[in-house]
């Protein structure tokens, strides 16, 4: 092929083509940016635990406002554990004892979720209650989705 037989300038495949180069450097940036603030927001990779965050908000939610039953269906993951208590050892009026007198935070005012990290088959969260300077680490297990009390755990922020 020959200058003099050379194709003929096609400005829109031009176009096109610096367009979707663009795009895909933009969409790389975007989801790097998103990978990396959600791990450096303490959400993890790809805000991947904000869903267990979220669990955790709904039931100190649920305790906030007093409602012991609510909090027990989402501390057990089972909506409809009325139709079946004898199935939990832990009964509905020893976690109300737990969650207002026999409680280290006393009953829950106020909450933040600050930071959770994956580990193992769970999730721990790191929550702020009732302003105080220690937090409350409570463990989400993913298999499950039951709420508990970790081991011994710190999460860095």
């Amino acid at each position: 092929m020959t200058l003099m037989n050379a194709p003929e300038y096609d400005g829109r495949r031009e176009t096109r083509n610096r367009n979707l180069l663009i795009g895909s450097i933009v969409l790389v940036l975007v989801l790097a940016l998103v990978t990396v603030s959600g791990y450096l927001m303490g959400h993890g990779w790809f805000f991947q635990d904000l869903p267990q965050e979220h669990t955790v908000s709904k039931f100190l939610s649920e305790l906030e406002a007093k409602d012991y039953v609510k909090a027990y269906a989402i501390w057990m993951n089972d909506p409809d554990w009325q139709q079946h208590p004898q199935k939990y050892d832990y009964t509905l009026q020893r976690f109300t004892e737990d969650w207002t007198t026999a409680s280290d935070w006393g009953p829950i005012r106020t909450h933040h979720v600050d930071i959770s990290k994956r580990s193992g088959t769970g999730v721990i969260v790191a929550v702020t209650v009732n302003d105080s300077k220690t937090k409350m680490f409570m463990w989400y297990e993913l298999s499950n989705g039951t709420l508990t009390f970790p081991a011994p755990y710190h999460l860095e922020y």
